[in-house]
C-alpha cells in the first residue's frame, strides 16, 4: 500500500467547476499549502475571496454546510461554505475566504499567546446546538451521528472492513512501518477507557492543531477542515496537545478551566481515552503516509502513557 496522493487537478477543471457554480469571473487561481486530504486553492470573485478544495473520496464534504451552519451560529470563526458537489471524478467545497495566516507559521511566542483564545473556541464548540441530532461518531449529511453508541463508532473505526481512505488498511502492517502488536496494544488500552468518554457528546472538530487555525498574529481569524464528529470535547484539547506539545497546553488549559470554572468530571481519564483514539488513528494515518518519524513519536508517547 502506498503513500496516500491528493487528486491532481488542470485549471481548466477547477475553472469549469467555479464557472458552473458561481458564473464567470474567478481569478488569482493558487494552490495553497495544507490539507492532507484535499487539494486546495484560493481564488477571487467578484472582489471577494474564496477557496475550493477537491477530494476523491466519496461524500468528502457532505456536512460542510450543515458544519459550518452549526459553528458560525455559535459565533466560530469558520468559514461559510458557498456551495459543494461532485464532479465526474471528485467532491468539491467552495468557502469563504478567512484572512490570516496558518498557525503553525506563527512564531511559538505567537502560538502560546493565542492559547486562551483557542480555548475560548473549544468551549465555543461545546456549547453548538446539538440537541436537535442524535447519534455518535462521523457526522452524517443529515447532522446525526453514524453510529447508535460511542463505543459503536470506536469499534467500527478500528474494524477490519473499511470502505473509502481506509478500505484494505490491514496491508499497512505488510507493507509500512505500522506493527500489530502495537495497534493492538493501544486499541486495547483504548476500549477500557471507552466507558469514560462515551457519556459525553458535544460537537468535535476532530483535527484541531496549528494547521487547521489560522491567525494574524495577534488573534485567531478562523478554524478550518476537521474531521467533524460527536463525542467527548476532550478529543480537541487532545489533539491540540499533541501537535503543540512545547507550548503546555494541558497544563495552560487547567489554569484557563480554573479561571473559567469549568467542570470536566473525570478529566484525566477522559483526556487518556482522547489520547488513545486519536493517537490510534494517527499511528495508522501516518503510517499510511510514510511519515515514519511521526509514527515513532506518536507510538513512544502512546506506549508511555501507562508507564
Amino acid at each position: 500500500m502506498t503513500a496516500y496522493e491528493k487528486p491532481l487537478l488542470t485549471n481548466s477543471e477547477i475553472e469549469q467547476v467555479l464557472q458552473h457554480r458561481l458564473g464567470p469571473g474567478a481569478t488569482e487561481l493558487a494552490q495553497l499549502s495544507g490539507g492532507n486530504i484535499s487539494s486546495v486553492f484560493a481564488f477571487m470573485h467578484a472582489g471577494k475571496g474564496y477557496v475550493v478544495k477537491f477530494s476523491d473520496l466519496k461524500g468528502a464534504y457532505e456536512t460542510e454546510r450543515y458544519v459550518s451552519e452549526l459553528l458560525t451560529a455559535q459565533g466560530i470563526p469558520f468559514p461559510k461554505c458557498v456551495a459543494y458537489g461532485t464532479t465526474e471524478r471528485l467532491s468539491y467545497a467552495i468557502t469563504e475566504r478567512i484572512e490570516g495566516r496558518l498557525l503553525s507559521d506563527c512564531t511559538l511566542e505567537e502560538q502560546k499567546r493565542l492559547l486562551p483564545e483557542l480555548f475560548d473556541i473549544l468551549t465555543g464548540m461545546v456549547k453548538a446546538e446539538v440537541q436537535s441530532t442524535n447519534g455518535y461518531g462521523w457526522i452524517e449529511a443529515d447532522g446525526n451521528g453514524a453510529y447508535s453508541t460511542w463505543k459503536d463508532f470506536v469499534i467500527a473505526v478500528n474494524a477490519e472492513e473499511q470502505t473509502g481512505f481506509w478500505e484494505n488498511w490491514q496491508e499497512l502492517y505488510r507493507t509500512s512501518c505500522l506493527e500489530r502488536a502495537v495497534y493492538e496494544e493501544i486499541y486495547n488500552r483504548l476500549m477500557t477507557y471507552v466507558p469514560y468518554n462515551a457519556p459525553y457528546r458535544s460537537f468535535v472538530h476532530g483535527d484541531f492543531h496549528q494547521w487547521n487555525v489560522l491567525s494574524d498574529g495577534q488573534r485567531v481569524t478562523g478554524i478550518i477542515d476537521g474531521n467533524c464528529l460527536y463525542g467527548d470535547p476532550l478529543i480537541d484539547l487532545a489533539v491540540l496537545d499533541r501537535h503543540m506539545p512545547w507550548n503546555g497546553v494541558i497544563s495552560a488549559y487547567e489554569a484557563y478551566r480554573a479561571k473559567t470554572a469549568i467542570e470536566h468530571p473525570q478529566f484525566r481519564e477522559r483526556l487518556m481515552g482522547a489520547y488513545y483514539l486519536k493517537g490510534l488513528d494517527g499511528l495508522r494515518f501516518y503510517a499510511k503516509m510514510g511519515w515514519n518519524e511521526a509514527y515513532q513519536v506518536t507510538k513512544d508517547f502512546l506506549l508511555n502513557l501507562e508507564a
